[in-house]
């Protein structure tokens, strides 16, 4: 269906939709469930509630580099605390139970050659998961486009691929959701709506 007949049948049925594309899962194109996953298989889940907690590992292997945290808490106050969402820094995390601090940062390997992997810890329902884990590469991989394209998977936000309609992996309306990702990018328009029209 070509994007001004999606645009039309939304304003129609009364929603207010600007969108370039619904990238935001599921989509005509990406309807997997939430399942559990880990570094080398990932399904992209939607985050269980508006009120996103999150923690950058802080000791041990896959600890943050200072300036590396200061990216993740620069991106999550510019990008996302300005959505829909209400973003806050969890400094005690909790790993169990249905209240499990929603989002981890580590910093270590990635399979398969990416910079950045996000998968679902804990899934909650057939699209939300309760605890994302992001994994992003040392040396410098740590970016704001990165650090932004993650946690985009984190709230549930697709490729350009998957989205409905499709766009290329590098259209310039995905945002920091295009693959390959400059360091410099922000969210963008089109995942600001898709967010807001979600949560």
């Amino acid at each position: 269906m070509p994007a001004v007949t999606v645009a039309a049948l939304l304003v129609a049925t009364g929603v207010a939709w600007a969108a370039a594309t619904d990238n935001m899962v599921p989509t005509n194109n990406y309807n997997k469930g939430c399942s559990v996953g880990n570094a080398n298989e990932a399904v992209v889940c939607q985050t269980d509630n508006a009120q996103v907690t999150y923690y950058m590992d802080s000791g041990g292997s896959n600890a943050l580099e200072t300036v590396d945290k200061n990216v993740v808490q620069k991106m999550m106050s510019s990008e996302y605390a300005p959505t829909d969402l209400s973003i806050s820094y969890d400094s005690t995390p909790t790993w169990s139970g249905s209240g499990e601090t929603d989002i981890y940062y580590a910093e270590a390997t990635v399979p398969g050659g990416s910079s950045g992997v996000a998968w679902c810890n804990d899934d909650s329902s057939t699209y939300r998961c309760d605890q994302t884990y992001i994994r992003i590469e040392g040396g410098g991989e740590y970016t704001h486009g990165m650090t932004c394209h993650e946690t985009g998977h984190a709230v549930g936000l697709l490729h350009g691929n998957n989205a409905s309609p499709k766009l290329s992996r590098t259209n310039s309306a995905l945002g920091c959701m295009r693959t390959p990702t400059p360091s410099s990018l922000t969210l963008g328009s089109n995942n600001r709506e898709n967010i807001n029209g979600l949560y």
